[in-house]
């Protein structure tokens, strides 16, 4: 009897996919992946088995079209766990999660209702292979043969790169069936992008000035370093110094010495991102081979090449691209999903260069869990990982870091020799604490001149900005969409002369250069990436000015924020002399640590592997649930009038679009985020309203009151008699 894996509509059936022929193209994908870690002939494996219940009739009848509800994922996973000990309850764990997602193993919680992989394998009907399919018996990989209290942590991360390598070659093979013209398209070899950079780094012809002479030291240094064997790398390079090229190009030296595969660039603020990915592009001469990769990202809007952009669409599915650049939020939690669209892409991080820009970011109340994923990278899967920073954070074991996951100083290599020296050579700015300063007092000081000043939060921006008054100062925050934050940018960019009033957004991915910055108290990372904003070319004949100051009563940092203020207080004070040195900045960070130490796994994450045992009931549906480096607290607002409210096309595409997330991405570049009470309030008020609310119950809200959005200043909701359908 001949068994089918795909059926085709109107078609005979002779031209459907045969059962065999799938199982056989998965498994040799699967396993192709999977050899990037040692683990081919265990993918192979998972592919064999992972459409096993397809042969059940039921199965066949409902592609004949008899209407069923009959599953097809138990059987595989069910004869893995019975006939390959442990390490086919974690190929029974794949094989279970290829649709759905990797189950938890024994527990339904009510955050995670899905069916453990426990309740799933006992549904399953006893199915038998094939009389002339005989499958090898798997071995667990190296150091993971022993299911050790130790290795638990390891193993569970094995099981998430095993899932990935099945069902991305599902899903490749599925797609080569049903869409053999998928443009895919061949990836750029790495030779082919240094050769470019080469060219590009060729082409600056720079001011012979001491920072550009640093950069350019800097540059060199970091091709020197590539050559060193792969492992924990750390970039420490002053804020300004040159630090997104250099690490593009020692990424790229190093994947071309070491075989490596691609980049994968990694930043905390979207910002960064875009401004980066733009500079790579350039910098590589070569648009399809940079993937850029988050949430506001419209592969349309960037490409008039339909089919490039195809082409890309397909590449973020699972980052098969040489260069991808993406945040934070998208890597970490993508490491710890479970589901198939966001682990897809996790075989493809194996044997890569992965640069963490800012690396000080690093989201405190997931250190643990983040460093663990990042040691396992470099132990298991062959990754190189560069923390990027002007402030390097303290999470090596000799900076006091009380955690199994601290990373060992030993194992670690700086590819700048001599930062403390490079920070003395590079030292453009002097940061003074000058205690409280009331907004008139601020607004009084920086009137007619050019000066950035940083706060904590919008409001505060706001009301600074009133009081410099509409045309002698530009401001900047998030309650001004996209569009209108880039052509403020602009306008500073093209000489603005006076002061700019903004919230902490222009810390990071902007390329600002004031004689004087003044900055609200925050952490001290925060106050380093202010201050290199400040005097960045080095072209003043004195050191730029930081003034660092207690804003006044009823603007304080955010909550998540106010110990990371407190700890920069303590320092600012005790290290008056220079705040901004390495050392003040080590003490700073290991002060954040310590007095956090509770909470560097707030949810448990580390735990809850580990608390699995010999079992290896991994809890990954729940895992997934609770790993969110982002808490949702705003909602998105549209605004719908005025020069920065959509246009006709996005009118259009919000009336008619299909697909929710194609119109939250066509909605980005309108969007201020607000608070859930301030939006709903407006929408009570009829100075919004909710569109296609039967389909997309509240996702999309409009502004229709364009009193409440100014040219200057963005959206502001402070006036209570503005709120409802008055009309300017």
């Amino acid at each position: 009897m001949t068994f089918f894996a795909h059926s085709l509509d109107g078609q005979d059936i002779w031209a459907w996919e045969r059962l065999e022929d799938h199982l056989i193209a998965v498994s040799q994908t699967a396993g192709r992946y999977a050899a990037d870690f040692e683990a081919g002939p265990v993918a192979e494996i998972a592919g064999w088995l992972h459409d096993l219940g397809k042969v059940k009739p039921a199965f066949q009848a409902k592609l004949r079209g008899v209407q069923n509800n009959v599953s097809h994922s138990g059987e595989g996973a069910r004869y893995a766990r019975e006939n390959f000990g442990l390490i086919g309850k974690l190929i029974a764990f794949c094989i279970a999660g290829h649709h759905s997602g990797l189950p938890n193993g024994i527990d339904r919680s009510a955050g995670n209702p899905a069916t453990p992989l426990a309740e799933r394998l006992n549904q399953a009907e006893t199915v038998d292979l094939p009389p002339d399919v005989t499958l090898p018996l798997p071995t667990m990989p190296g150091p993971l043969a022993e299911s050790s209290a130790k290795a638990l942590f390891e193993i569970q991360f094995f099981t998430r790169m095993l899932f990935s390598a099945l069902v991305d070659a599902d899903f490749i093979e599925t797609e080569r069936f049903y869409s053999p013209a998928a443009p895919r398209g061949a990836r750029t070899d790495l030779d082919t992008l240094r050769v470019a950079l080469t060219r590009h780094l060729e082409k600056f012809d720079r001011p012979e000035t001491a920072v550009n002479r640093m950069r350019a030291e800097v540059l060199e240094a970091a091709g020197q370093a590539a050559y060193q064997s792969p492992g924990l790398f750390t970039l420490t390079v002053p804020t300004g110094g040159g630090k997104t090229l250099t690490s593009l190009r020692f990424a790229l030296d190093h994947a071309l010495a070491h075989g490596l595969q691609r980049v994968i660039y990694v930043a905390p603020f979207t910002a960064i991102i875009e401004q980066t990915a733009e500079v790579f592009r350039d910098a590589l001469d070569d648009l399809d081979a940079v993937l850029e990769h988050h949430s506001s990202f419209d592969v349309e809007d960037a490409f008039v090449d339909e089919t490039q952009a195809e082409r890309l669409k397909l590449a973020a599915q699972n980052w098969d691209r040489p260069v991808v650049v993406t945040t934070a939020v998208q890597f970490f939690e993508s490491l710890f999903a479970n589901r198939t669209q966001k682990c897809r892409k996790l075989h493809n991080i194996a044997r890569t260069v992965v640069v963490l820009d800012e690396a000080q970011a690093l989201p405190v109340n997931y250190l643990r869990p983040c460093l663990a994923a990042l040691k396992e990278l470099v132990r298991g899967y062959g990754c190189s990982v560069v923390l990027c920073t002007a402030t390097q954070p303290a999470i090596r074991d000799d900076d006091g870091l009380r955690a199994d996951e601290a990373i060992p100083a030993k194992a670690t290599r700086e590819i700048i020799p001599d930062p403390p020296e490079l920070y003395r050579r590079l030292k453009r700015v002097e940061a003074r604490f000058s205690g409280p300063l009331g907004n008139n007092d601020l607004a009084s000081q920086v009137a007619g001149r050019k000066a950035l000043v940083i706060v904590n939060n919008k409001r505060q921006a706001r009301a600074i900005y009133d009081l410099l008054g509409r045309g002698n100062a530009l401001h900047l925050s998030t309650n001004m969409t996209a569009a209108h934050r880039r052509d403020v940018l602009a306008n500073i960019c093209d000489g603005f002369d006076g002061p700019v009033i903004s919230t902490a957004l222009v810390e990071a991915g902007v390329d600002l250069d004031f004689p004087e910055v003044w900055r609200a108290v925050a952490g001290l990372d925060s106050i380093v990436q202010a201050a290199g904003r400040c005097n960045r070319e080095g072209k003043q004949v004195q050191l730029g000015k930081v003034h660092v100051f207690e804003p006044e009563e009823g603007f304080p940092p955010p909550p998540e924020l106010q110990q990371n203020a407190q700890i920069a207080r303590d320092i600012l004070r005790a290290h008056a002399d220079d705040p901004l040195a390495p050392e003040a900045v080590r003490a700073y960070f290991r002060r954040l640590y310590w007095d956090r130490d509770a909470d560097l796994d707030s949810r448990g994450i580390m735990r809850r592997i580990k608390g699995t045992g010999n079992r290896l009931d991994f809890p990954f549906a729940d895992i997934a649930h609770d790993f969110r480096l982002i808490e949702e607290v705003t909602r998105p607002l549209i605004i719908g009038a005025g020069p920065y409210g959509i246009d006709d096309a996005a009118r259009r595409m919000l009336e008619h679009g299909k697909y929710p997330g194609s119109i939250a991405r066509a909605m980005q570049r309108y969007t201020v985020s607000v608070s859930p009470r301030v939006r709903d309030e407006l929408v009570r008020a009829s100075a919004a309203h909710v569109v296609r609310r039967d389909e997309f119950e509240d996702q999309f809200v409009v502004l229709d009151n364009a009193r409440l959005y100014d040219d200057a200043a963005g959206f502001s909701a402070e006036n209570p008699e503005d709120l409802g359908v008055m009309i300017a």
